[in-house]
C-alpha cells in the first residue's frame, strides 16, 4: 500500500458528558457552513437503556461547539446517529433502537462488564418493557427537520440501518445501504427515497461471496464518485479477528444492481466514505487492535484501489471509532469520532482536522 502524505492540524474534544458515555457519531457540513455532529449520548455504558439522539453544532469551522441538544428519546436504547442535509435543505437523522440491555440471557454478562450497581439501575426500565412498546419503537428509523433542527417529523421506518445513515446522490435521491432483514432473512439492503427522506423503498440487496456468511457483514456506507458510480463499503467481522478487512461493492446504475461484495486491503471498522472536491475518495474507520486509533485511506481512481491506511488519531484502547468526515471550506477534512480522551474517563466525542499534502 503506497504512502500518502498528510498533515494533522488539530485534535480536540468537542463534547464531554461527565460520568456519561458517548458513541457512534456522524458529522455534516450544511450549505450555510454550519457543522452538526450527531451521536448517541447520555449513556451509562456501551450497552444500556438510556441512549438518546443528540446533536452538537459549530459555527466557526469546528473550533468551538455548542452544548448537546437531545432530539430523540424513545423508551428504548437509541443507538448510532447518521446525519445529512437533504436536497430540500432539511436535516435528516438515522438511528436504530435496541432492547439488548433487557435480554434475560445477557444480564450476567452486563453485570460482569458494568457492575451490579449499574445494571440494578436498569430494573425499572426493563420492567416497563412490554410487547406493545417494543412493537411501536423497536426498529430502524429516520426523521427530518425542515427548520434547522428546532422541530422534527414523526420517525419513518427503514429496512436497514447503518451508523452513518444514507447519502445524497447527484440525481436528488437519497440512498441508504444498511444491514437489515427482508422476508425474514438478513440482507445488506439498498433503499432509496425519492421524496427527500419522507419514505423509503427497497430497490436491491448486495450479494456476498458463497464462502462467506451474512452474519459477518455489518454497518455499511455508500458514496457516489465523481463519475457517478456508487461505492459501498461494509464492516466485515468474522470470528478470526485478524481477518477484519472491509468488503466493498460497486454499482454503475444508481444502486439497482451491484457487484458481489469483495475484500479490500483495509483493516478496521466501520467505514465512512466521502468524495472530496478533487474527486478523491476518503474512507475513515477505527482500529480496535493495537495500535488503537482512527485511520484513513484514499482512492484516486473511484474506489478501484486504496492507498494509505494512515493514523489520524491514536486511542487508549479498543472502545473507539465510528469516524465520519466532511470537507471544510479551506479544503481540509474534519473527522469526528468517539474514544476515551483521558485516562479514567468514559468516552468523549472528538474531532481531528487534517489535510492531504
Amino acid at each position: 500500500m503506497s504512502e500518502v502524505k498528510f498533515e494533522v492540524l488539530s485534535t480536540q474534544v468537542i463534547c464531554r458528558e461527565p460520568g456519561r458515555y458517548i458513541g457512534w457519531p456522524t458529522v455534516v457540513r450544511t450549505k450555510d457552513d454550519e457543522l452538526i455532529a450527531g451521536f448517541s449520548g447520555d449513556r451509562d455504558q456501551h450497552v444500556c437503556p438510556w441512549g438518546v439522539t443528540q446533536l452538537v453544532r459549530s459555527q466557526d469551522g469546528g473550533a468551538t461547539w455548542s452544548a448537546p441538544e437531545t432530539i430523540t428519546n424513545t423508551p428504548l436504547d437509541d443507538r448510532d446517529v447518521g446525519i445529512i442535509e437533504t436536497p430540500e435543505g432539511a436535516l435528516l437523522v438515522a438511528w436504530f433502537t435496541s432492547v439488548v440491555f433487557a435480554e434475560p440471557e445477557r444480564q450476567a454478562a452486563w453485570r460482569e462488564h458494568y457492575g451490579d450497581e449499574t445494571v440494578d439501575g436498569w430494573a425499572e426500565r426493563i420492567a416497563a418493557m412490554t410487547p406493545e412498546l417494543e412493537n411501536r419503537w423497536l426498529g430502524n428509523w429516520t426523521r427530518r427537520s425542515e427548520d434547522g433542527g428546532k422541530t422534527w417529523s414523526e420517525p419513518a421506518r427503514t429496512i436497514g440501518t447503518a451508523p452513518h445513515g444514507p447519502n445524497v446522490l447527484s440525481d436528488g435521491r437519497l440512498l441508504y445501504v444498511g444491514r437489515g432483514r427482508f422476508r425474514g432473512e438478513p440482507v445488506i439492503s439498498v433503499e432509496e427515497s425519492r421524496d427527500d427522506g419522507r419514505s423509503w423503498q427497497l430497490i436491491s440487496t448486495i450479494a456476498i461471496a458463497a464462502d462467506e456468511s451474512i452474519d459477518d457483514f455489518h454497518e455499511p456506507h455508500v458514496v457516489e464518485t465523481a463519475d457517478g458510480k456508487l461505492v459501498a463499503m461494509i464492516r466485515y467481522q468474522p470470528k478470526d479477528r485478524q481477518n477484519h478487512y472491509m468488503r466493498q461493492a460497486e454499482s454503475a446504475d444508481g444502486g439497482y444492481n451491484w457487484t458481489e461484495a469483495h475484500a479490500t486491503n483495509l483493516y478496521g471498522l466501520p467505514p465512512h466514505l466521502l468524495c472530496l472536491e478533487n474527486g478523491y475518495l476518503v474512507v475513515v474507520y477505527g482500529r480496535r487492535i493495537p495500535p488503537f486509533g482512527e485511520r484513513a485511506a484514499i482512492s484516486r481512481d473511484g474506489g478501484a484501489t486504496w492507498e494509505g491506511d494512515f493514523e489520524i488519531s491514536s486511542g487508549m484502547n479498543g472502545d473507539l471509532g465510528y469516524p465520519a468526515s466532511t470537507q471544510l471550506a479551506d479544503g481540509s477534512i474534519l473527522t469526528v469520532y468517539y474514544q476515551i480522551a483521558e485516562e479514567g474517563q468514559k468516552t468523549s466525542l472528538m474531532s481531528t482536522r487534517w489535510r492531504l499534502l
